[in-house]
């Protein structure tokens, strides 16, 4: 039996038949240097590139972190991933997840909500735990580290 058949008809969010959307999920570190006017060209450029090519998504940033959560066609999103990778305003590029499914989509628009350091490390933490590879569960602690050494200085 496909998938597709297992699956409950008026489950929410699902599409049966629909399209395929790709999911990614990614965090990184932000290079120095790259501050609030870095951050408002990538959310500029996004809001003018993604919708032309089929890409939504949802980018928090904050406390030097990046995390965001990328959907649309496998290509397009794929072609923006390595886009993303080779940017040198991300360090430590890492994949959270990935999945295609057929379902609507969940970040209709593009948007960009900046959190407090406090909600960065309840994101790290999350994907920590939820990590399956080893080494993207080392390069979080990594980034969960340097966001508590950061907090804890900025409090001296």
């Amino acid at each position: 039996m496909p998938a597709h058949d297992a699956e409950t008809p008026d489950e929410p969010g699902l599409n049966p038949g629909g399209p395929l959307l790709y999911n990614l999920v990614y965090c990184s570190r932000a290079a120095p240097g790259v501050g609030e006017a870095a951050v408002d060209t990538i959310i500029s450029t996004a809001r003018r590139a993604n919708p032309l090519h089929g890409v939504t998504g949802m980018l928090v940033f904050g406390s030097g972190i990046f995390f965001q959560w990328l959907e649309g066609p496998r290509a397009a999103v794929q072609r923006l991933m390595g886009l993303i990778k080779a940017d040198p305003r991300h360090l430590q590029v890492v994949l959270l997840s990935e999945t295609e499914e057929s379902r609507e989509r969940l970040f209709p628009t593009w948007d960009m909500e900046r959190v407090e350091p406090e909600d960065i490390r309840d994101v790290l933490a999350d994907a920590i735990d939820s990590a399956e590879d080893e080494n993207n569960a080392a390069a979080l602690r990594t980034l969960l580290i340097e966001v508590e050494t950061r907090a804890l200085l900025s409090r001296s």
